[in-house]
């Protein structure tokens, strides 16, 4: 049995139906990404694992327990940062910190050291008396994730913790989740930085329209998908990146009148394409291009990232 479990679940909001039959687990110590476009049902998802909301069919377990049947004891289970949480005026950091310290029901002997401690790992101990409305972006993530984790939960929900952070305040945000994960906690995260997702996570589920697409480990999901591909498209394919030395009027025209092209994706200068195909054909269309009077200074093929598979998997329909 997983540490969480997500059951056959579903929910519906009248002729609406958010979340279709959807299953999938992962464990402690792993941290596992969900991914889709907007309204395709991952909040409405996550707020049922958080006990916020109940599904209209299926269930969700933590550590065996049920987040509808069992509801109080989950709670104590886990820790849940919304895509959009309120702060409170005139209070202060520690303060913040200890306020959710009482309502989880730290013991007092417990609760100061506790604060300090969620202080120190989220490197908020020099803002201790700073007022949580002052904070900048960064650091009111950073506040939010100590709330999760001030009751030491075994499973973290967090609803893109990332979305409006500057590069550096994500990098060291990731950096905290890995250390997290790395003491045996079960991180379940969304996020639309899929390139993040990807260096980050152990197994990701994708959803569309309510459902689930694709669900696993990345390098599986890679896998069943060239397979599948090379069943339907009688071949292979890769990813080839093409750069262009200087613009040229013709670069989307010429692309498109290529014969074994798919998936063209051209910004400026640069262009990405799926190619039908192995070494042979690459070769043959950098030769056509040249041919064409492109100035190609950069033709390589790449591994499939996990935005590929997205858009892959993905129609961008919602409901």
């Amino acid at each position: 049995m997983s540490l969480v479990e997500v059951q056959s679940l579903s929910r519906s909001f009248g002729a609406v139906q958010a979340v279709r039959e959807v299953s999938f687990a992962f464990d402690a110590g792993q941290i596992y990404g969900f991914i889709g476009p907007n309204g395709a049902g991952k909040s409405t998802t996550m707020r049922i694992l958080a006990t916020l909301d109940l599904p209209s069919d299926g269930d969700c377990r933590i550590a065996g327990l049920s987040t509808v049947d069992d509801a109080d004891a989950v709670r104590g289970l886990i820790g849940y940062m919304p895509d959009a949480y309120g702060s409170y005026p005139n209070m202060t950091v520690f303060e913040y910190l200890d306020f959710f310290a009482r309502a989880h029901g730290v013991p007092t002997a417990r609760r100061r050291q506790a604060v300090a401690e969620v202080m120190e790992f989220c490197q908020l101990d020099g803002l201790r008396e700073k007022l949580v409305t002052t904070l900048s972006k960064g650091m009111k993530q950073r506040l939010c994730l100590g709330r999760c984790i001030i009751h030491d939960p075994k499973v973290l929900i967090l609803d893109e913790p990332s979305a409006g952070l500057d590069p550096r305040a994500r990098i060291e945000f990731r950096e905290l989740l890995r250390i997290l994960a790395s003491q045996g906690k079960a991180v379940f995260i969304s996020s639309h930085i899929l390139a993040e997702l990807e260096e980050l996570c152990d197994g990701v589920a994708i959803i569309e329209q309510g459902r689930i697409v694709a669900e696993g480990r990345i390098e599986a999901i890679k896998a069943g998908l060239r397979e599948r591909a090379a069943v339907s498209e009688g071949g292979q394919r890769r990813h080839v990146e093409l750069r262009l030395a200087s613009e040229h009027p013709r670069f989307a025209a010429v692309l498109a009148e290529q014969p074994d092209l798919s998936e063209v994706r051209i910004e400026g200068r640069a262009a990405t394409v799926v190619l039908a195909g192995g070494d042979a054909e690459q070769a043959a269309l950098l030769q056509r291009l040249l041919d064409a009077g492109l100035p190609v200074c950069h033709c390589a093929s790449r591994e499939e990232d996990l935005e590929d598979l997205f858009m892959r998997l993905t129609e961008g329909k919602v409901q």
